[in-house]
């Protein structure tokens, strides 16, 4: 079967696709056949050799796939083969280990997956298990007040499936991106109003965007300048839930910012879904959550970017360029 694994920390290069033999399951233990891989940030961090949670080399990229049981080991009663099925690497003891055809796991890691949701759409179930965890991050409460959200990178698989969480809760979203493609296929995923994504004009257009009152909630996964236009950008209590920086560390004094900002009384939390390695009942109920939500078709997953395993090189180029729109998908067979 094929796999990709990365021997030496690089560029897209560094991914390798090799041939090695079908692993078999063993007790207590099923082997799923991959239909559609997907592809995100952590398998950049791990490519790179720059994740906090790296698996060891040769490493294998994936965070999940979904796919059909087609051999189980003894004692296995959880499964069986022919049922279709979702894995993430959340659920495994490393992280990565995707980009395969086949793949073996403990009986009890996989998700059972309904014939509603498609084999591509269901890679995209973990971006709504983030999301609807960012939402618990925010420990929102029902409330009768107009509200408003602010996500920022509107085009991305999480900020989609947020989007639509956040409407869903009553909240006005507002999005950023780069070019009018990312603006328009935004709007196409749920948001109310996408801006320009320039840090030096967001607080301005938010404010014009809510009749000055400002957002309750902004996700911010750019850092650099974007996490002080998000603060600046908040409403008197409001918060920013910071869940990455790939643009880099903030470029302003944040503590100061808050002091300066002192009568609006701001919050801001630094958040990874890691958060969850060691709570297995909250972060499967998540899922479980993830799974109902897109089943009952209350949120959708974005159309695919798919592209043979084979492809995986080009995939990264793709990520690297910061030209995706929703998810990438690997088609493994």
């Amino acid at each position: 079967m094929h796999i990709v694994r990365i021997h030496q920390p690089g560029g897209p290069e560094a991914l390798q696709l090799e041939d090695v033999a079908e692993p078999q399951p063993q007790a207590g233990e099923v082997r799923i056949k991959a239909m559609a891989i997907g592809v995100g940030r952590p398998d950049v961090l791990i490519r790179q050799g720059t994740y906090k949670w790296m698996p060891p080399l040769p490493a294998t990229p994936g965070a999940e796939l979904s796919g059909v049981i087609d051999a189980v080991g003894e004692d296995v009663t959880a499964l069986q083969v022919g049922q279709r099925v979702l894995l993430s690497s959340r659920d495994l003891p490393q992280r990565g280990g995707c980009y395969v055809q086949s793949i073996v796991v403990a009986q009890h890691a996989p998700y059972r997956l309904p014939e509603s949701i498609s084999f591509q759409d269901a890679v995209s179930l973990p971006n709504l298990q983030l999301a609807l965890a960012l939402l618990q991050a925010a420990s929102l409460n029902a409330s009768s007040e107009k509200r408003a959200l602010l996500i920022t990178g509107a085009a991305g698989g999480v900020a989609g499936m947020l989007s639509q969480l956040a409407k869903a809760h009553g909240f006005q979203t507002i999005g950023t991106a780069r070019s009018e493609d990312k603006r328009q296929f935004a709007l196409a995923n749920g948001f109310d109003v996408v801006l320009d994504a320039n840090p030096d004009t967001l607080n301005a257009e938010v404010m014009q965007a809510t009749s000055g009152k400002g957002v309750n909630l902004a996700y911010d996964h750019l850092g650099g300048a974007y996490l002080p236009a998000c603060i600046r950008s908040l409403s008197s209590l409001g918060t920013v839930i910071s869940f990455n920086i790939i643009t880099g560390q903030p470029s302003a004094d944040i503590f100061g910012l808050m002091r300066e900002l002192l009568g609006k009384s701001l919050g801001i939390r630094c958040f990874s879904m890691h958060t969850f390695d060691a709570d297995e009942k909250n972060r499967r109920e998540l899922m479980h959550q993830a799974i109902e939500w897109m089943a009952a078709g209350k949120v959708r997953a974005p159309s695919p970017m798919v592209m043979p395993l084979s492809e995986a090189v080009k995939a990264h180029l793709i990520l690297d360029k910061g030209e995706t729109f929703g998810k990438i998908v690997l088609s493994p067979q």
